[in-house]
């Protein structure tokens, strides 16, 4: 009975599309979210990236490989603040979070496919200043050669 639905997730702000991500994941649907390099933040950049550089110092100090894990790259990055919506502890939860995928660009699986837009995640009518979510990944230490990547040769 779940639907499968691919979100084009360009332009959008990150915390309004993550709640109706959640949400639709807890009702049963699948989803694939595409394009999350693209989504925004609003507030200013200089600020919004200071508070994520602080947040990876944060970690075990008895045995930092179990923990906590920042995420660098945005398919991963935009997942976990997914999964920060969701009661990923119960099983309702954890069913759901398995039902995402989230992926950087457009794979070739889903060009083809109907791609919705959520429209009160639109960050066309902010006005204040923003900051990508490529652009902060990349401030936070993702390495991303756009000439090296496979999905990319043949556009």
């Amino acid at each position: 009975m779940s639907k499968n639905t691919v979100i084009d997730a360009e332009g959008a702000i990150l915390g309004r599309l993550s709640t109706n991500i959640a949400k639709r994941l807890l009702m049963g649907e699948t989803i694939d979210v595409v394009n999350v390099e693209k989504m925004v933040i609003s507030g200013k950049p200089e600020s919004i990236i200071l508070q994520y550089k602080e947040r990876l110092d944060i970690r075990s100090k008895y045995n930092p490989l179990r923990g906590p894990f920042h995420y660098r790259r945005p398919d991963r990055f935009v997942r976990r603040s997914i999964r920060g919506m969701l009661p990923y502890k119960k099983p309702r939860g954890k069913a759901a979070f398995h039902r995402l995928k989230c992926f950087i660009s457009i794979p070739k699986e889903f060009e083809k496919a109907k791609m919705i837009k959520v429209p009160e995640a639109d960050s066309a009518k902010l006005t204040v200043k923003r900051i990508s979510i490529g652009e902060l990944c990349k401030q936070l230490g993702w390495n991303y050669n756009p000439d090296l990547d496979p999905r990319l040769k043949n556009k």
